[in-house]
């Protein structure tokens, strides 16, 4: 049942790639409830009166989709790693507009998973976490394409191994990798803010 449904979501994909525009309403329910899975995992991670909830990240993320028409889309875990990318994107586009609105606010405690705390989850520190994975991509484009599935696209280690054509113990290490150096980069942004 399971490799039917992965089979009919990248059918759908292939259609949609293809110029069919009905295969994307099809695609939605079929998607659906793995969107709002990973949008709640993000969201229980942002500050309680962020404006968005699953719902409204999962639409967000689905406007931008429907926009998107040079993507050449290969299977369903291709597109949950642009769902993944597109999720971030309006996470961090939210917290910019706040960030402009209210400067400030208690920092908090966030996990980017259970070995790595990361200060807050204010706006300032979802545009730090962007930024220093930014920075990672530039000089280890794979390891932060590995953050960004995993984190953002919730995607388990072997989901992940397959989007990006690896090893699942080569997920494991860039993601060891990834973890300490945005951890470092985190901290130092974190200290050159304290000491401005």
């Amino acid at each position: 049942m399971a490799e039917a449904r992965i089979n009919d979501v990248t059918a759908l994909l292939l259609q949609w790639r293809g110029g069919n525009p009905a295969a994307m309403e099809k695609l939605l329910p079929r998607v659906y409830s793995e969107l709002r899975r990973v949008a709640r995992r993000h969201m229980g991670r942002e500050r309680p009166d962020h404006p968005l909830q699953a719902t409204g990240l999962v639409n967000e993320v689905y406007l931008r989709l429907v926009d998107i028409r040079r993507i050449q889309w290969q299977d369903r875990a291709h597109f949950f790693a642009v769902a993944a990318r597109l999720m971030r994107r309006v996470l961090v586009d939210f917290a910019r507009a706040h960030k402009n609105q209210k400067r400030g606010g208690a920092l908090q405690h966030v996990t980017l998973d259970d070995n790595l705390p990361v200060s807050g989850n204010t706006p300032e520190d979802v545009i730090d976490i962007d930024r220093a994975l930014q920075s990672l991509a530039v000089q280890y484009d794979r390891k932060a394409q590995v953050v960004e599935l995993r984190f953002f696209g919730g995607l388990s280690v072997e989901e992940t191994a397959e989007v990006l054509n690896i090893s699942p113990e080569t997920v494991m290490r860039d993601w060891k990798f990834a973890k300490n150096w945005l951890l470092r980069e985190l901290s130092r942004t974190k200290s050159a803010a304290h000491d401005a």
